[in-house]
């Protein structure tokens, strides 16, 4: 199997679902499809298809850039926060290494986080509570007050 789903829809819990994902390019879609499918029970107001564009450049950013000794796996989480909407992207590359880039004109890559900068209400990274690196996003009044 290259990856798994995991959904928490349980009201004491902030978090809606997980999944956790295989470095591999083919991950980038199912990222945004399973997303998609288990986000729609809950009914966000907000653009999904900002919400999957900014997971595929942080689960490609995940892929490229993450680092360990043996296997290892990309997981996103998406969380409910009162009305906002949290999409956390794991990997276990250094946390360091996230930085907002100004790509020349000509350069194919680097725009990722310029992305996510324009886009999301907010965004951070950090060290993940699994190892490694999470880069977290946040969309405001994903659901009515």
């Amino acid at each position: 199997m290259a990856y798994t789903i995991d959904r928490y829809p349980s009201e004491e819990s902030p978090r809606l679902g997980a999944m956790t994902l295989h470095p591999v390019a083919e991950s980038v879609p199912r990222a945004r499809h399973w997303f998609r499918k288990f986000i729609a029970p809950y009914n966000p107001a907000c653009a999904l298809g900002d919400c999957e564009l900014m997971i595929s450049e942080l689960v490609t950013n995940a892929i490229l850039y993450g680092r360990s000794e043996g296997d290892w796996v990309v997981r996103v989480e998406w969380f409910r926060e009162k009305n906002s909407l949290r999409v956390d992207v794991h990997n276990p590359g250094f946390p360091a290494a996230v930085r907002l880039r100004h790509p020349d004109a000509d350069e194919a890559h680097g725009r990722g986080l310029i992305l996510l900068d324009a886009i999301a209400d907010s965004w951070h990274s950090g060290p993940s509570p699994f190892g490694g690196t999470v880069v977290s996003f946040v969309v405001d009044d994903a659901w009515p007050a």
